[in-house]
């Protein structure tokens, strides 16, 4: 599934996952300049004296090489292969070249644990994410994306944390769907240890995906780092409940840096969960409500949401000069046709024969005093004059 790169060069990329972190741009400028295996050779040979890389210390450099000293990337590549994952590269068929919109912040590669195609998926993609410690509005909004969309053939992408993530991701397993979870760890580490059944359900019914090798361990920087790789994976990224200071609103500035479309859930203009959604939609976010919407947005040409509108009355369909003469009539008691036609702005010939029109249609009644509402349709004329 991975053919497209030399053994060399995957090699040289698998050691660099344990050297380089995520999102480091010197790293990623050595990496293009040089070449995987080049920037391996020079990282692990004790012959380069002083800074042999551009735009580091010697210092940093010496750290760069520690790390090098420890890797072991025949190990990692047979611990992956033994966990059911693999580690697709830029230039494998596998690879997602979007990705490459990150520069020298791509990934140098990517551990991916699941039997689809992750290039494939990421074609019809959408990122869902928001608050931990979200409420059950916020929970309840993030399954009905996360199942809509799905239900529509899009993938779900999160990072399988509490609240939102998870969320996003139930519901897209709940649909039958298919969904992504982009980990700030190694894809065979369970985190957040509550998740470990929802973490196993993603990895048999989707994928798994993570920049860090085997066994590493998530960081506060790491999980910053991640929402880039959410972000450029994606067509677009829908943020559900978060505060001022939150990862999701990192995930929506990157995807607005790379084009891709930023989305928000409104919510209580009172709940400190909603300000960095509202802030959001007060600046490039698109303010939306469910999965057709979202589709509408991220979609192909044709993929439209329903028109939204309030309920059909019977009255609706009224012509306008019936509409006028059936306002006309009091909402209590009768009146005579010649008053109403002066109310209507009509001719009494012509109100009288509008007032039997509605009469066949059950809007209104002939009374010995005049013309009067059909009672049930009292209240609902009341209603009009007084709130629309």
């Amino acid at each position: 599934m991975t053919g497209g790169v030399c053994d060399e060069e995957r090699l040289a990329r698998a050691a660099l996952t344990r050297v380089v972190e995520p999102g480091d741009e010197h790293g990623g400028r050595w990496l293009r300049e040089c070449g995987a295996v080049e920037l391996w050779q020079r990282l692990r040979s004790p012959g380069h004296d002083g800074v042999p890389l551009p735009g580091a210390s010697a210092r940093r450099i010496g750290g760069y090489r520690l790390r090098a000293a420890a890797a072991d990337p025949d190990r990692d590549l047979a611990a992956a292969e033994e966990a059911g994952s693999r580690f697709v590269c830029p230039g494998d068929q596998e690879w997602p070249s979007q990705l490459d919109d990150l520069g020298d912040a791509r990934p140098i590669g990517l551990w991916v644990r699941g039997g689809s195609h992750l290039r494939i998926w990421a074609l019809r993609s959408v990122a869902v994410v928001g608050a931990r410690a979200c409420t059950a509005y916020g929970a309840h909004m993030a399954a009905s994306l996360g199942s809509g969309l799905a239900e529509r053939g899009w993938v779900v992408v999160s990072g399988a944390a509490f609240g939102v993530d998870g969320a996003a991701h139930r519901g897209a397993l709940a649909a039958g769907g298919a969904t992504i979870a982009v980990l700030a760890c190694g894809v065979d580490t369970v985190y957040p240890r509550g998740h470990a059944e929802l973490i196993g359900r993603i990895a048999e019914q989707g994928l798994l995906v993570g920049e860090l090798p085997p066994g590493d361990h998530p960081t506060q920087s790491r999980f910053i780092l991640r929402n880039r790789v959410i972000a450029a994976l994606t067509r677009g990224t829908v943020v559900v409940e978060a505060e001022y200071r939150s990862g999701s609103l990192a995930t929506a500035r990157s995807a607005q840096k790379l084009g891709r479309f930023v989305m928000g859930v409104p919510g209580p203009v009172t709940s400190g969960l909603s300000s960095g959604v509202h802030e959001l939609l007060r600046g490039e976010g698109v303010l939306v409500t469910d999965a057709a919407e979202v589709t509408e947005l991220v979609g192909d040409m044709g993929e439209l949401a329903p028109p939204r509108a309030g309920p059909l009355l019977p009255r609706d369909l009224l012509d306008p000069v019936a509409a006028r003469v059936l306002e006309a009539l009091p909402g209590r008691g009768a009146a005579g046709s010649r008053e109403i036609a002066r109310e209507a702005g009509t001719t009494a010939d012509e109100a009288l024969a509008r007032l039997y029109e509605l009469h066949s249609l059950g809007f209104v009644e002939r009374r010995s005093e005049g013309w009067q509402l059909v009672s049930d349709r009292t209240q609902t004329v009341d209603a009009r004059r007084g709130g629309a």
